[in-house]
Order: structure tokens, then C-alpha cells, then sequence
């Protein structure tokens, strides 16, 4: 009896972060209230209060959550693959594949605006996803690779280079005239890298 209660507890703790991302991706999170999220999986707010003690700690735990399954994909993703060169490529790939399967996931965690009060990068999830990036372009800078060493730089040039081809294809994907999107992908990729090679 007790393993099902806390089973039931768990199921409606993920609905409730299921029904909050949602209602952030498509309504921002500003216009979302305790209330609003209650309605939408039919429970009273009350309800809501006895899982988390308020809105930001649930956009806190829909972007912790969204970040584990990123570093999750990219931990099988770059498994396999030692040459720095296609470990980097494999793991922006693997970035805006994982975007564009989650689109309402990362549309909250990483196109709504930051609530820096809140906010605390270092001890967060989606610091150890973007460690990833860092010791992919760490390997190559070691390896005599780039012709730029400053790896942190290079990092955050190669995430803003794909976070805007995935952000993109996410709010236009349908709206604008995209050659086939495995060459748009590769392409973009492939011209981040090369604008750092020696």
C-alpha cells in the first residue's frame, strides 16, 4: 500500500510538471500561475502547494529535468567516438536532435527568459550539459587542433551557432522555405567547427 501511494504521489508530481511545461512553452512564464497549471490537470491549487512551494520551484525542476535527459543522450551519444574533431560534431548533433525531438522542453529551459534570482547556473543541471561541449572542445584545443585556445570562448561561439539553428527550426519550422534539414544541420555544424581550425 505504501509503494502505491508514493507511486500515485510520483505520477502526479510528474503530471503537474507535465501541465507546467506546457503551459510555459506556449503562454510564457510571466502569464502562468499556480492556478492555471491546477486547472489544467484538474486539481485545486491547494493540491498543487503540497508538491512544490511555488511556481519557480517548478520551472526550477521542468529545466533540472530537461537537463538530465540532455546530458543522458549526449553520455550515449558520444560514448563511442574518441577523434576530437567527430566527438565535437557528434555532440552538437546530438544538441539539436535532442531540441528537436523535446521541442516543448527546451523551449523552457533555454528560450524563455532567465530569472536570475533564481537562477543558480553553477550548481544546476544544464552546467553539467554544457560540460559536455567544454571537454569536446577541450580535447581538440589539447590536441593542437583550433587555432583559438581559449576553450570557454570557443564554447559558448559553437553554442550560440547551434542554439540558433535549433531555436529556428523549433518556432519556424514550418513557416520558412528550409532545404532539407539533415544538410541544414550538417552545414551549420560543419562551418562552426572549420571557422576554428588550423
Amino acid at each position: 500500500m505504501a509503494e502505491r501511494r508514493q507511486r500515485q504521489k510520483q505520477a502526479l508530481r510528474e503530471e503537474i510538471l507535465a501541465a507546467a511545461r506546457d503551459l510555459f512553452a506556449r503562454q510564457g512564464y510571466e502569464s502562468v500561475s499556480m492556478r492555471k497549471i491546477a486547472e489544467k490537470i484538474e486539481y485545486s491549487p491547494t493540491t498543487i502547494y503540497l508538491y512544490f512551494k511555488d511556481k519557480e520551484e517548478i520551472i526550477e525542476q521542468v529545466c533540472q529535468h530537461t537537463f538530465v535527459l540532455l546530458s543522458q543522450k549526449l553520455t550515449e551519444v558520444l560514448a563511442s567516438e574518441t577523434e576530437p574533431i567527430a566527438r565535437l560534431k557528434k555532440g552538437l548533433r546530438a544538441y539539436i536532435e535532442f531540441g528537436l525531438h523535446y521541442p516543448v522542453h527546451y523551449r523552457v529551459a533555454l528560450m524563455l527568459p532567465v530569472d536570475k534570482e533564481h537562477h543558480h547556473y553553477q550548481e544546476s543541471e544544464g552546467r553539467k550539459s554544457f560540460e559536455f561541449l567544454v571537454c569536446s572542445v577541450t580535447a581538440c584545443v589539447e590536441a593542437g587542433l583550433f587555432q583559438e585556445t581559449d576553450v570557454m570562448a570557443v564554447s559558448q561561439v559553437l553554442w550560440t551557432a547551434i542554439h540558433g539553428v535549433t531555436s529556428l527550426l523549433i518556432t519556424q519550422g514550418e513557416g520558412f522555405p528550409w532545404i532539407e534539414r539533415n544538410r541544414l544541420i550538417d552545414m551549420a555544424i560543419d562551418n562552426a567547427v572549420r571557422g576554428f581550425l588550423k
